[in-house]
């Protein structure tokens, strides 16, 4: 039975071809073979590559050197699809190499390895000698042994046998794939990475009257993953998304997305599940460590409304206090609505400029402020900076408790106004608890449940008073 057994195996490893289980020999791709790139990019510095290539194939075991990678590749998230061939491809094994060569880690990839160590002649006095040597350590420097010695000076240089196929001088995702047949397919692989960011940002020029804008969005891209993408296919997604999953059918969802672009608009805006998503309408080239602008929209002659505002704090209801302030800034802000005419498409969060020309015009700066995502149809504001020539100054009349838990405080705000043409100051005053207000110089408008707001002309190179009283129930908060 012995003999029969023995038979049988040393048949079988001599009938077993030579080599049928051995590595099959990697193939590299590169952009070369690339047909296409698309890009998401989020809010948050993460985006979804898709990197369409042909690739051909043996049919069996492959192993493909998926160069031209993004650095920052989260190799979790990767998806290996054939595209118009579904199942005939599919992935045995990937891992992704981004220990990259240098001298460095090449040297720590030979400890416990035989080089070849070049003794130069401006150390030892003679012609150059060559000598075998192990690396034994590369930590705090280099420790070679010799076959009769060890030393730890380097008088020359190495030699390296032939570079393992595992060294990589870029970041490549090694993958070993099983193909049904023979023949160039068309792989489509997706991944999530870091290093790509964008932000929206607005600059604006006021017009002479102040009572239009006309604005430009621009996209301020940026991009530090390692890698540069040609002729890609762009696309941003402005919203807070909190998980984002590689999806083979991303694409096909979003052209069945309802679409709407603002007219002379280089870029389409797509409802993109919770978020808003943009597309550009053609190709960009981003290169590694490169940040680059495009324009979103151009909307000109947009309606816009100034007001003078002096915002007060609800603080001070709650005792008695001296003069709550002498020259307190009062506020310019700028409000109009995304909607109409170049508008109406979903703003994405950014920082918008506005700039108005002098009598010179030239173009000065008036001021910044950040915007959230801000949805069509709803308002813009801005607070651009404060008045130079007309302030506030706020003191507390009185102040007495009337029973318990309620208080009677009383206010005088004094606007002064510097300019040769009249000013409407916006006084806001949000004040805590169940209030109302018992008397006043001027009506108030309850703006909201907190918030008491009154509107005050203030004649050129003159003074306007504003007084009230409030009563405020603390029991009530």
């Amino acid at each position: 039975m012995n003999r029969i057994c023995s038979t049988f195996l040393m048949f079988s490893l001599v009938a077993t071809p030579a080599g049928a289980f051995a590595d099959p020999a990697e193939r590299t791709s590169t952009v070369a073979d690339r047909q296409s790139i698309n890009l998401t990019v989020y809010n948050g510095g993460t985006a979804l590559v898709h990197d369409r290539r042909v690739v051909r194939l043996n049919d069996g075991l492959n192993r493909v050197a998926w160069r031209d990678v993004s650095a920052g590749m989260d190799p979790t998230t990767t998806l290996l699809e054939a595209s118009g061939s579904p199942g005939k491809v599919t992935v045995v094994e990937q891992n992704f190499d981004f220990d990259l060569l240098d001298p460095s880690t090449l040297l720590q990839k030979y400890v416990g390895r035989d080089v070849t160590v070049v003794h130069e002649a401006r150390f030892t006095g003679e012609r150059d000698t060559r000598e075998t040597a192990r690396i034994l350590s590369t930590n705090g420097g280099i420790v070679l042994q010799y076959a009769d010695r060890i030393e730890t000076q380097l008088r020359g240089y190495i030699v390296y046998p032939t570079a393992s196929k595992n060294f990589r001088d870029t970041p490549t995702l090694a993958l070993d794939l099983e193909s049904a047949e023979n023949g160039a397919q068309t792989l489509d692989l997706s991944y999530l990475t870091s290093g790509l960011a964008w932000r929206a940002d607005y600059v604006g020029m006021v017009s002479a009257d102040e009572s239009h804008v006309s604005l430009t969005g621009l996209v301020t891209l940026s991009n530090t993953s390692g890698e540069s993408y040609d002729d890609a296919h762009l696309q941003l997604v402005a919203g807070n998304v909190n998980v984002v999953e590689p999806q083979s059918s991303v694409y096909g969802a979003l052209k069945s997305s309802a679409a709407e672009t603002a007219a002379g608009s280089p870029v389409r805006q797509e409802n993109y599940f919770e978020y808003h998503l943009y597309t550009l309408e053609r190709p960009t080239t981003i290169l590694d460590k490169q940040t680059k602008q495009l324009t979103l929209l151009t909307a000109r002659n947009v309606p816009i409304r100034k007001t003078l505002e002096l915002r007060g704090s609800p603080d001070y209801y709650r005792s008695a206090d001296a003069d709550i302030g002498d020259r307190l800034p009062v506020g310019a802000y700028v409000t109009f609505q995304n909607r109409g005419g170049e508008l109406g498409i979903p703003l994405p969060a950014g920082i918008v400029r506005l700039y108005q020309n002098d009598a010179h015009n030239l173009s000065q700066f008036l001021g910044s402020d950040s915007i959230d995502h801000t949805p069509k149809n709803e308002s813009v504001r801005l607070h651009l900076g404060d008045s130079f020539d007309v302030t506030a100054r706020k003191r507390q009349t009185d102040f007495h408790e009337t029973k318990s838990c309620t208080s009677d405080s009383s206010y005088q705000i004094v606007l002064s106004n510097a300019k040769t043409t009249a000013a409407t100051v916006l006084v806001v005053e949000p004040i805590p608890g169940d209030w109302q207000i018992v008397q006043e110089s001027l009506p108030h408008v309850k703006s909201s449940a907190s918030t008491a707001s009154w509107s005050v002309r203030v004649p050129p190179g003159e003074r306007s008073t504003l007084t009230y009283t409030a009563r405020v129930n603390w029991c009530a908060e």
